[in-house]
């Protein structure tokens, strides 16, 4: 599903076609000089072969007269008054001037489309999207790591229909909805843009817009659109980690940060990298699961779960380890952070 910024008025899409790279202006202006030449060339013929036809009134042909001929069959069968009458004209009408008219019909139901009846379609189409966004996963920007986030996500089983792309780059969108998802081609930056993907019933929200300074800009956006939003961000400089939290930035993530990670693990056992891989991707043996804590499991130690290995609980915004007395009594509105198994073919084996 397509959602258009540039061929549809405001709203929201689901349909989006490609922006066309010729302007309003010129896609006009070159229909126009079409009729107008065809127009022309069937005015040229119809003086060259004048003989063939007759008026009806004087019976005389006169410029005037080939020229409102020309019109009146170019666009219309005609009224009668000039009429071809011999067997060449007559066949010139059939067979080369019918063809045209035909064509120019064409060129003025395809203009009228592009100028009034696709806005209408567009918003039309765009309402009905929109209507149907509830719960769904917003990505700005299909770079590297925004297209790694989706196919991650269509990996864990997340319908393609709730997840909506912006991007500014055709391209980038064409991807995306290769895979299925919605994508809207505008400037994430934008309160319009945010409100067009209907941001306040989101449930998530990647930022990865390529530059720091514009991820932060989306998100402060995002943030004051939708307060209770989880926003992750990418940050590729560790300077910026601290601003991206002060713009509402739930979870931020740095790249280059976790390479080095990985590799300062792995300096210390040659599985350390290969593990935390495997909690990190969907086809892993192991998944690193985020969930709230259960009723029956109130009241209990976080190491009494049976649906995984927990390791760590969120209380609020305060992290507490499994080692920590604190997790020896799960309360409600935990969560929890546990390690479940996988099947290692990108599925999570169901609870015990």
């Amino acid at each position: 599903m397509r959602i258009d910024k540039a061929n549809a008025p405001s709203a929201m899409a689901g349909f989006l076609r490609r922006r066309s790279s010729m302007p309003m202006w010129m896609d006009l202006t070159w229909r126009v000089l079409l009729l107008f030449g065809l127009i022309s060339l069937v005015l040229l013929l119809h003086w060259i072969g004048r003989d063939g036809l007759k008026d009806n009134l004087d019976n005389q042909i006169s410029f005037i007269d080939v020229l409102y001929f020309t019109t009146v069959t170019v666009t219309t069968v005609g009224y009668g008054d000039i009429v071809p009458i011999t067997p060449e004209a007559r066949l010139f009408e059939a067979l080369f001037v019918t063809p045209i008219r035909l064509f120019v019909w064409l060129i003025f139901l395809g203009t009228a489309y592009n100028l009034f009846l696709r806005n209408i379609f567009y918003r039309w189409r765009m309402a009905r999207i929109q209507a149907d966004l509830h719960n769904h996963i917003i990505v700005t920007g299909f770079g590297t790591s925004g297209q790694e986030a989706v196919h991650e996500l269509l990996a864990r089983g997340t319908d393609p229909r709730e997840i909506v792309v912006i991007d500014g780059s055709e391209k980038a969108l064409e991807l995306a909805e290769a895979h299925g998802c919605n994508i809207l081609c505008g400037d994430s930056t934008r309160d319009k843009t945010l409100k067009d993907v209907a941001i306040h019933r989101a449930r998530s929200m990647i930022v990865s817009a390529g530059r720091d300074d514009t991820s932060i800009l989306i998100t402060l956006t995002a943030r004051h659109l939708a307060p209770r939003l989880p926003i992750s961000i990418v940050v590729r400089n560790e300077d910026n980690e601290v601003p991206a939290r002060q713009a509402g930035a739930t979870t931020v993530i740095n790249p280059v940060s976790f390479a080095g990670l990985l590799l300062a693990g792995s300096t210390t056992g040659e599985h350390i990298a290969d593990y935390m891989a495997d909690l990190a991707a969907s086809g892993g043996r192991v998944k690193l699961i985020e969930r709230a804590v259960l009723p029956q499991e109130i009241g209990q130690p976080l190491s009494a779960i049976r649906t995984g290995l927990g390791v760590r609980v969120y209380r609020g915004n305060r992290p507490i380890g499994f080692w920590e007395e604190d997790s020896k009594q799960l309360q409600t509105g935990d969560v929890i952070i546990e390690i479940a198994e996988g099947d290692g073919h990108g599925n999570t084996l169901p609870p015990v």
